[in-house]
């Protein structure tokens, strides 16, 4: 009778440390014994990562960089997986990028002189070559260009396209973050890219694949001294003694920063206008996105799409979780406690006895 009390009380003990027994979930590969009739392990596969997720690079992060902080030279694979291209009538003439699986961010000047109806637009998307044939083409739905857009200034040059059917998302077709309030003063790195002319005086200097250059976002101040139409609602970036610009059909698409190496990429601007492509201390403009994130909620949920501006900025805390496979108590567990100093008392009066 002893015996069987000290047994019963060594295994609530042993429960109230480890908690009730439950099955562990069966692995991918039997470590002993047979396989599971049927089953057949899983081929392994390369992880891209959250593509889901906004200002991701998977593939881009994930393998060897061969060119990198050069201006004017190509992207590499995956570099820059929201860029698309817009086309009329199969000819690239804008930029955009991803904001989501419905949704195409560009500038309204694109769309406002032509007049295009949304039928005649085409979305490239998923590669940095337009010749490829592995690349996603959509068509458009709708237009959506901002009410308040001025020709005469540039002022709210911006414009949403709304696809008529979903992407696909994967390593190369993900979606860019958007800045939220407050944003940091300073990136740590800023490009933009395009399939735009190489040359400002060569029409045919167009590229096929996405080339890219470094920017530097310039203080408003001294660049509305060069611009004196300049808005609030644009942004200057370039470099004061380099070549360094977006240039004719590179318009609407992304300027985007992050905030430090390894983190999320934003889009922070709209390619919008400028002087001429590259001229030294001459900047280009952008449209300032942080000043729309009320507009493309707005816009987004009349269209029965909507979008929801993320900070995504913020991490969670998650609480730490005790391990239960230790074998060693955790704090707060009086319970346990108890039990041993019953089990203490009945084997003392087993040796008095």
């Amino acid at each position: 009778m002893l015996l069987f009390s000290v047994l019963l009380l060594l295994s609530l003990v042993t429960e109230a440390q480890l908690g009730p027994w439950t099955p562990l979930p069966e692995a991918g590969v039997a470590l002993l014994g047979r396989a599971r009739e049927g089953y057949h392990p899983p081929l392994p596969t390369h992880s891209l990562g959250p593509v889901s997720e906004c200002g991701n690079r998977p593939i881009f992060e994930g393998r060897t960089q061969y060119s990198r902080i050069t201006a004017g030279v190509e992207a590499e694979v995956g570099e820059f997986p929201w860029q698309v291209s817009i086309q009329a009538r199969s000819e690239p003439f804008c930029g955009g990028s991803i904001l989501n699986t419905w949704w195409i961010l560009t500038a309204a000047h694109c769309l406002y002189s032509e007049e295009l109806p949304p039928e005649e637009l085409n979305v490239m998307l998923g590669t940095n070559d337009l010749t490829s044939s592995s690349m996603e083409i959509k068509e458009v739905a709708s237009i959506i260009i901002h009410k308040d857009f001025k020709r005469a200034n540039m002022d709210n040059d911006i414009a949403l396209l709304l696809l008529a059917s979903p992407i696909r998302l994967d390593g190369l077709k993900v979606p860019i973050c958007l800045p939220t309030q407050p944003g940091p003063t300073t990136w740590s790195e800023c490009w933009v890219a395009g399939w735009g002319q190489t040359d400002a005086a060569d029409k045919n200097s167009m590229k096929t694949d996405l080339m890219k250059a470094p920017m530097v976002i310039m203080d408003w101040e001294e660049c509305s001294k060069v611009f004196p139409k300049l808005t609030r609602n644009m942004l200057c970036a370039g470099y004061k003694n380099e070549s360094y610009d977006a240039c004719q059909g590179d318009s609407g698409g992304p300027l985007v920063c992050t905030p430090q190496p390894g983190a999320k990429w934003y889009q922070v601007g709209i390619i919008s206008w400028g002087k001429s492509c590259g001229e030294k201390n001459t900047p280009g403009i952008y449209t300032s996105l942080a000043n729309y994130n009320l507009w493309i909620e707005k816009v987004t949920q009349l269209e029965g799409r909507p979008f929801k501006v993320l900070n995504t900025r913020t991490s969670v805390k998650q609480k730490p979780i005790g391990s239960r496979v230790s074998g060693v108590p955790e704090p707060g567990f009086p319970r346990s406690w108890l039990l041993l100093c019953s089990l203490s008392h009945v084997l003392f009066r087993a040796i008095l006895y």
